[in-house]
């Protein structure tokens, strides 16, 4: 309506202003309701023509979008593990800082499991006193085995020697029982050995093996308690938190409520232009917001970055075919925008819906020593008719909250 007011007072004014000047002709008279399309035929087919075209024009160029919000992303809160709530730290709605305790699991297992593993370890040391007393009788087993051994020795070795210089002297079967003797002995000192060879391996490798795969165990459990007390990742505001002692959480069926970030929906909004618009939505582009958490307010933005893919046109893969009649609605260009002010977004609620217009400036291509003037001309008329789109805006702004408290219904 804006657009066609304005192209009227360049196309329908001066031809009734002709008409009545020129020709003498008055409404009311020879103009009327009848006659007005005869009379004024050529300045209201202009005022259609030029309407079309700045329509067009304004649309393209300073693209304007109704679907755009605050969006933000929540932090369910989840434990790792099934179990039932034994304490409720917080209320259905409050704040929290990071590392607060949210509420706490039954944790008489995992507590249990802790115990087991410290009994285990106190007797793996009690384990390592005893054979360590072992390896002591051990050493001395050994030492007696050697001291039998070179008893045997040295007395076989005088018994061959008598017989040496003295055939005869000594009877031969005393000879060999000390040679079956001394084979005994070096069994005995060979068994003996192996033994303290065993108590030490037992003392510097199994028993350190399995005090360490105790402690391991106490550290699992450990972590396994730490598991059933969920506390806050960031901080922020937990919502809709009903949860109470007694009951039984699942995290592979819901969580057990939603915790909401500081800052989460208050620095990017994002918006959706038209797919005829994507050529002209750029990075850097200066925009306007009116909110409708935020009435009567017009906050200065600016494009951040535009997403390259549209997504009406994902697919995930199946067992079935596209079918291009199955598609979608055309999607929509998204583009994040953010304030040009620090604090523009103060004020609005995060997931607020909003109205935002985008502005092309071509002050940079008009400026350039390689453009004509026909076209530094047609560039500046494209400029300045953003400001009919900027008076839209405001128009929009005005009548938001009377649209939405009177004419909703409500």
């Amino acid at each position: 309506m804006l657009e066609i007011l304005l192209c009227s007072l360049l196309t329908i004014l001066p031809d009734y202003l002709y008409r009545r000047y020129r020709q003498g002709k008055r409404i009311g008279r020879e103009i009327t309701l009848f006659s007005v399309w005869y009379e004024l035929r050529f300045g209201i087919i202009s005022c259609l023509m030029l309407a079309v075209a700045l329509i067009t024009v304004i649309f393209y160029f300073h693209p304007s979008s109704e679907t755009a919000t605050l969006y933000f992303r929540t932090v369910p809160i989840l434990p790792e593990m099934n179990g039932r709530v034994s304490e409720v730290h917080v209320e259905f709605s409050a704040p929290v800082k990071k590392g607060d305790v949210i509420f706490k699991l039954d944790s008489s297992r995992q507590r249990a499991a802790m115990e087991t593993s410290r009994r285990k370890i106190a007797e793996v040391d009690a384990a390592m006193l005893t054979a360590q007393a072992d390896v002591l009788k051990a050493e001395a087993q050994s030492q007696q085995a050697k001291a039998d051994y070179q008893q045997a020795s040295d007395e076989l070795d005088v018994k061959r020697e008598l017989q040496k210089r003295s055939p005869g002297i000594v009877p031969q079967r005393d000879i060999e029982k000390l040679e079956v003797l001394l084979a005994g002995r070096q069994g005995a000192l060979d068994a003996a050995m192996a033994s303290k060879q065993s108590l030490m391996t037992r003392v510097t490798a199994l028993l350190p093996a399995e005090k360490a795969s105790a402690e391991a165990a106490l550290a699992e459990a450990q972590v396994d308690l730490d598991k059933t007390t969920i506390r806050a990742g960031v901080d922020g505001r937990v919502e809709q938190f009903a949860l109470r002692p007694g009951d039984i959480v699942n995290p592979m069926i819901r969580s057990a409520g939603i915790l909401i970030p500081d800052g989460a929906g208050r620095r990017t909004l994002a918006a959706g232009f038209g797919q005829i618009e994507s050529s002209v939505i750029k990075v850097g582009m200066v925009a306007e917001a009116t909110c409708i958490s935020k009435p009567w307010t017009i906050i200065p933005m600016v494009v951040t970055s535009e997403q390259d893919y549209i997504a009406a046109g994902q697919f995930r893969g199946g067992e079935q075919l596209i079918d291009a009649r199955q598609a979608q609605a055309p999607g929509t260009i998204l583009a994040l925008l953010e304030p040009i002010y620090q604090g523009g977004l103060d004020g609005v609620a995060p997931g607020s819906s909003c109205i935002v217009n985008a502005y092309t400036s071509n002050h940079d291509l008009i400026a350039s020593k390689q453009t004509g003037a026909f076209k530094g001309l047609v560039l500046h008329a494209v400029d300045a008719v953003g400001i009919v789109h900027a008076m839209l805006l405001r128009i929009q702004a005005m009548l938001l909250p009377i649209k939405t408290l009177v004419l909703s219904g409500h």
